[in-house]
């Protein structure tokens, strides 16, 4: 079994990466500045629901989970977020990241980089 394969090795990581409890999240969802940010399935800018966003939908969904009720898509789910909050983390902009896209993308997937 590969590390990406271990259940738990994913699950240590994921609560890792993801910083913001359920309901701080579910919140932050719900802001003009969440829905703003991010791409759109295909390519499409504006329209829908941005990949991120939706992400988060999920990402809050997994937090309320018990570990015994996550699915194999639950976990690939958790290694893609883990991939992205890793990625951009390490795109950070030079000055304050307060009040911008990339931390408000980062958010959208769980993760507050001000923490």
């Amino acid at each position: 079994m590969s590390r990406a394969d271990d259940p738990q090795q994913t699950y240590r990581e994921f609560t890792e990466a993801v910083n913001m409890r359920p309901g701080e999240l579910s919140s932050w969802l719900q802001t003009a500045e969440s829905k703003q940010v991010g791409s759109h399935e295909g390519g499409r800018s504006g329209g829908g629901e941005s990949v991120g966003h939706s992400s988060g939908r999920r990402i809050v969904d997994l937090l309320r989970r018990k570990r015994a009720e996550l699915s194999a898509a639950d976990y690939q789910h958790m290694r893609t977020v883990i991939g992205y909050v890793h990625r951009h983390l390490a795109q950070r902009p030079a000055g304050d990241v307060r009040d911008t896209k990339w931390r408000w993308s980062l958010m959208n997937w769980g993760h507050d980089p001000l923490r």
